[in-house]
């Protein structure tokens, strides 16, 4: 039930819409007043229950490199390049090109959720996740895991308890490569590779800072010490565990793997007695890693940290502290069960406050998204989409350090970003956004992710022209929020620029 709130009933539906969703498309304002926004976020929140349209199912399975794991992924794309001949640059250069279909087809199933999905809240939970538990699409093998990392440890515990989505992240070979625990090893271990030289804390220190407790969560640099000591041998599968009889080998020393490519290897993991967050922790191998996990995800410094993160996202930059405590209470009754956190927040007074309605500054990534959503378009050609998301400065997969983008109006707010909008605006607008032509040009050269995948199409000629956006239906789409200035200059505009300088409204600039 949702608990008394300011905003007028009338405006409740639109505001569900833009808080659990990435906005509008056309039909859903009609059709969430009709049922209500309380039924509607009790739907969200059981996202199984929404079934999934054929056509955006088939369009996701079309995209064979989504349903790959990563052991797949890495011997169809990398082991070529392994096996090849150190000078034959041309080759490595070929398979490195043909390797970029993964990404292409990792960014095509994210927007594709994002922009027909009806389990909104769900991939709008993917988003949120994936950016807390960031993982950098430019380093290495990540180039060829991130998606599914996206799809196997994120997407499918989002709703979820928190601790099974932890796990996740902390065994998938995208997080043990991107943040090095792969190579974090016992000193003295019996491991011969000299990449297994002794301990790496890169994990473990994000690990508390930023999945789990936070910056002030009240660890110690000690902590960091025996957190990394727990996960050393959490790494990626080795050749040696294909084969019969060396497998049984390891498995019967203490070996665990499963079929994602995860790897624990006894032969580099420090079975001494630990200390962590005041907890003794006995020697046991893989164990000690879970007793881990467990200790961190149902600490309160993480039921405060992931609440006021979560509130920071759905309600406000600064979140009422009250409405925080709340969360964190509900995240510990609950076991840290998402979904009940998440309803908590979204059945309180301070998400139904007027003083936080359209007050959130949309992203990069929510604003191409929720315009993209608003036009109606049927997208075919993700291209520019993700490319002006680089654009304006977010683009997919390609933040390089693990703390993940900014979701703060001081981040996003500021002339470059701004002009970059107004651009897109004018494209998507006036239509001169080719998102109906062939997907993914394979015009880009070397470079990665920022030159290839996520890049705008430039040179050559101008897109054709394709018929200007109705300005009166994007309008709806904003409801009340539309200021007397804003209505005063799209009258007075041309028709065909209407949308545009909806589009590039103040008003849809935010949530």
């Amino acid at each position: 039930m949702i608990r008394v709130g300011n905003i007028a009933p009338s405006d409740r539906p639109l505001h569900a819409l833009n808080r659990l969703a990435f906005g509008p498309r056309p039909g859903d304002l009609g059709r969430v007043r009709e049922i209500g926004a309380e039924r509607y976020i009790h739907k969200q929140l059981a996202p199984k229950s929404i079934p999934i349209p054929c056509e955006l199912s088939d369009r996701v399975e079309a995209l064979e490199t989504v349903r790959m794991t990563p052991v797949e992924l890495f011997m169809r794309y990398q082991a070529p390049i392994v096996n090849l001949p150190k000078d034959d640059q041309a080759a490595r250069k070929a398979d490195r090109q043909q390797a970029r279909v993964v990404l292409m087809e990792t960014v095509k199933a994210r927007l594709l959720g994002a922009l027909y999905g009806p389990r909104q809240l769900q991939e709008v939970m993917t988003a949120f996740w994936f950016n807390h538990f960031n993982i950098f699409a430019g380093k290495g093998l990540d180039r060829l895991w991130v998606g599914a990392f996206e799809n196997d440890a994120i997407r499918r515990h989002a709703m979820g308890r928190f601790r099974d989505l932890l796990g996740a992240t902390a065994r998938h070979p995208a997080m043990l490569f991107y943040l090095d625990n792969w190579q974090n090893s016992a000193p003295g271990g019996t491991a011969r590779n000299p990449r297994f030289s002794g301990i790496n804390e890169n994990y473990a220190r994000e690990l508390m800072e930023l999945h789990t407790l936070g910056v002030n969560g009240g660890y110690t640099e000690n902590d960091v010490i025996a957190l990394a000591h727990i996960l050393t041998g959490w790494g990626l599968i080795k050749r040696e565990a294909f084969r019969p009889l060396q497998r049984r080998r390891l498995m019967a020393a203490g070996a665990v793997t499963d079929a994602d490519g995860f790897f624990f290897d006894p032969r580099r993991h420090d079975f001494s007695d630990k200390t962590l967050l005041g907890r003794h922790i006995a020697g046991a191998g893989i164990g000690e890693g879970e007793q881990a996990l467990d200790l961190l995800a149902s600490h309160p410094a993480t039921a405060h940290h992931l609440s006021s993160e979560l509130a920071q996202y759905f309600v406000a930059d600064a979140p009422p502290g009250a409405l925080v405590d709340r969360m964190a209470r509900r995240y510990l009754e609950a076991d840290g069960h998402i979904g009940a956190v998440l309803e908590t927040l979204f059945t309180s007074p301070e998400f139904w406050d007027e003083r936080y309605r359209g007050r959130k500054f949309k992203t990069p990534y929510e604003y191409v998204l929720s315009a993209a959503r608003v036009s109606g378009a049927k997208v075919t050609n993700f291209q520019p989409l993700a490319g002006w998301m680089q654009q304006m400065g977010m683009p997919l997969y390609g933040h390089e350090t693990p703390d993940g983008y900014s979701q703060t109006e001081e981040a996003w707010l500021n002339p470059d970003g701004m002009m970059m909008r107004l651009s897109f605006a004018v494209a998507l607008g006036s239509g001169h956004m080719p998102l109906d032509a062939p997907d993914f040009a394979e015009t880009a050269g070397e470079g990665g992710v920022r030159k290839a995948a996520l890049s705008v199409p430039s040179g050559g000629d101008r897109p054709p022209q394709r018929a200007p956006l109705d300005g009166a239906a994007i309008a709806g789409a904003l409801g009340s929020r539309m200021s007397v200035r804003t209505i005063e200059a799209v009258t007075q505009a041309p028709p065909q620029l209407r949308a545009a300088l909806i589009l590039g409204s103040p008003e849809f600039m935010t949530r």
